[in-house]
């Protein structure tokens, strides 16, 4: 068997008032490892508890924009219509596109702490 990363036993004695803080606010983390909360509490000072679904949701309706902008693209290149607004829509949604990213780099970050 491999031997663990983190061998040293750590024992802390708490009341049950204590006990009861401490799971509250592991609920209110999202944290269900008891041993990671208070290793992450106890090195860092803190856990942050970031929601991201509704950063999930503009990526779903960012990657959806992409299709339909995509299908525009193909039916405007097969019709001829109006290429240059096309062309526009792209440029719009590329520049878009790259601002989101870097806003999910930064929440990605701020998670990792």
């Amino acid at each position: 068997m491999k031997r663990r990363k983190r061998d040293i036993h750590l024992h802390v004695m708490v009341t049950q008032e204590e006990l009861d803080a401490i799971r509250e606010r592991m609920a209110e983390a999202g944290v269900t490892n008891a041993g990671a909360y208070l290793r992450k509490m106890a090195l860092n000072g803190y856990v942050l508890h970031v929601d991201l679904a509704p950063v999930r949701e503009l990526v779903s309706l960012q990657r959806r924009c992409a299709n339909n902008l995509n299908q525009v693209a193909i039916h405007a290149n097969t019709v001829g219509v109006y290429p240059e607004e096309i062309a526009g829509l792209q440029r719009d949604y590329t520049e878009l596109w790259g601002k989101v990213s870097a806003v999910l780099e930064q929440l990605a970050e701020v998670v990792k702490m």
